[in-house]
């Protein structure tokens, strides 16, 4: 249900257009309806969406926020269930891949503790669900701000000036409003680089997902919808310590296809590459804090973890249901969102979560990118504990579908 109309010029900026952005955008325009504009400000809104082959696994919990705001249905058709993984711990030159831990892909009967979405196909629902409900796009990013008991003030970088109750920082690890205001970063990288690709394969995949850890790092494969050269495809996350990257970006497209395959295996039999081979460097970060006079950070302006568990934007989506929330219930008691006193229940919604994720996949990263034997024994040995235990297992599936803990309305599927 929309909140009445009051002050007119009540207004909530939000910098930066990609899908934390664009869900908070839509999830606070629909709940708010006329009693707040809802400006979206980002420069990558002036170019079409790219295909650029970046794929996802949203969990069950972000799929019911989807589902919460209108944005499935449009994506359903091209969502690939994970119906099972599979974790295996061996070297690259190892004849065979001893599967340690197993999981059925249900959280319950019918529903999959994730799906495989495309970039591309989220981006493009989210912008079509935006502006049907009237969120106001700026094609420029924020310049500078100032902030007092009143408000905010905005300048963006065509000059034009706003003024708003709150400020939400949605634009990236290297987010320059976070600079701008002052608040502080701890993280550290890890000197490796995340290889991403899209591959087809002439078998099916069914809809396994795998996690092969390897001396670098691990190399995942995630399963997506049928397609491709040869039929069928899947989505590639390979860590490589960074200083070998240049030369494996240089590589030409059959050997780049022979390194692939060492990682890759034959299970799936012929495989060809769909899309070029891209790289980025892996990091751990937080904020050390999330809020500030009438400013929020969000997703990766707040955090940044390594993709070892695939919780990356299943975390942005996390903050923005907490936001959305935070905001709404504010508004609907007649309170200023963007007072610091409404903007701190956000962070203590988000603090711990964040970076108790955050230290798992650090923890996680650590122990299996290494070829150290009592090490891996050990590692192994545990993997094969877990897989025995069904309860056990069963906890961590629901963990990895955001099932666990405190949820906000939206999470479970539920109008703000």
């Amino acid at each position: 249900m929309a909140v009445e109309t009051k002050a007119s010029g009540d207004r909530i900026v939000i910098a930066g257009g990609g899908i934390a952005g664009l869900s908070l955008a839509l999830a606070l325009k629909q709940a708010l309806g006329t009693a707040f504009s809802v400006v979206l400000a980002d420069p990558a809104l002036a170019t079409p969406v790219r295909n650029d082959n970046r794929a996802y696994a949203v969990a069950a919990a972000a799929q019911a926020m989807l589902q919460a705001l209108g944005i499935w249905e449009a994506v359903a058709a091209t969502a690939q269930p994970m119906t099972e993984m599979i974790v295996s711990d061996s070297r690259n030159g190892d004849a065979v891949r001893p599967v340690f831990l197993t999981f059925d892909g249900e959280v319950e009967p019918g529903q999959p503790f994730a799906h495989m979405v495309e970039n591309r196909a989220l981006l493009t629902a989210l912008l079509e669900a935006a502006t049907a409900a009237d969120v106001e796009f700026r094609r420029e990013g924020v310049r500078r701000f100032e902030s007092d008991d009143a408000g905010i003030e905005l300048t963006l970088s065509g000059g034009e000036k706003l003024h708003a109750t709150l400020l939400v920082a949605a634009d990236g690890a290297r987010s320059k409003l976070r600079e701008l205001a002052g608040i502080g970063w701890v993280g550290w990288g890890y000197g490796q680089s995340g290889l991403v690709a899209t591959l087809s394969h002439e078998r099916p995949h069914g809809g396994r997902a795998v996690e092969h850890f390897l001396p670098s790092g691990p190399f995942a494969i995630l399963p997506l919808t049928d397609g491709g050269k040869l039929g069928h495809r899947s989505s590639i996350v390979w860590t490589q310590a960074s200083e070998d990257v240049p030369a494996l970006l240089s590589l030409d497209e059959a050997d780049m296809l022979a390194e692939i395959e060492q990682r890759f295996g034959l299970e799936l039999g012929e495989i060809a590459l769909e899309s070029a081979v891209r790289s980025h460097p892996l990091g751990f970060g937080v904020a050390r804090r999330f809020v500030g006079e009438r400013l929020a950070l969000l997703g990766d302006a707040a955090h940044v973890i390594h993709p070892i568990a695939g919780q990356g934007l299943n975390l942005g989506l996390k903050d923005v249901a907490a936001l959305a929330e935070t905001i709404v219930d504010a508004a609907r008691l007649g309170l200023d969102p963007g007072t610091l006193d409404v903007l701190e229940g956000y962070e203590r919604a988000r603090r711990f979560d964040t970076v108790a994720m955050g230290a798992v996949t650090d923890g996680l990263n650590r122990l299996f990118s290494n070829d150290v034997t009592p090490v891996r024994l050990a590692r192994d040995l545990g993997l094969g504990l877990v897989d025995r235990l069904p309860g056990l297992k069963r906890f961590f599936i629901r963990e990895a579908a955001g099932l666990t803990g405190a949820t906000p309305r939206l999470l479970k599927g539920e109008a703000l």
